[in-house]
């Protein structure tokens, strides 16, 4: 079955940096688009960034510049690197396999927190 797993949420201090990982299985990572979302308190689920088989990035407006998504096909991995990270940047963040001709539908992992006191 599908499974994504994310990790490497925790909590930060203003300004600071962590790394988040999504880890596969079960689909062929390689032709499936994949991306980030997040989700704070009380808000909607939002894209964060977003990354093509081929590596095309597209990123949500509050963190260009800052946030970096990027894939390693070999691990079947994506990574999404936070800089500068911001009180308003505390939310559960989501790893995201986007259905195409192979894949039927979206699959979600399971969420990571990510907190950054203000």
């Amino acid at each position: 079955q599908v499974q994504l797993v994310e990790s490497g949420g925790g909590a930060v201090q203003f300004g600071g940096s962590l790394r988040l990982s999504c880890t596969a299985s079960g689909i062929i990572f390689s032709i499936t688009p994949m991306a980030w979302y997040r989700q704070a308190p009380g808000k909607e689920r939002e894209l964060v960034a977003h990354i093509t088989h081929s590596g095309i990035t597209n990123y949500g407006d509050s963190v260009k510049g800052r946030f970096t998504i990027s894939r390693d096909n070999a691990k079947n991995t994506v990574y999404l690197q936070m800089n500068t990270l911001k009180p308003e940047n505390t939310a559960v963040y989501y790893c995201k396999a986007e259905r195409h001709l192979g894949l039927g539908r979206d699959y979600w992992g399971q969420g990571t927190q990510v907190t950054v006191p203000s």
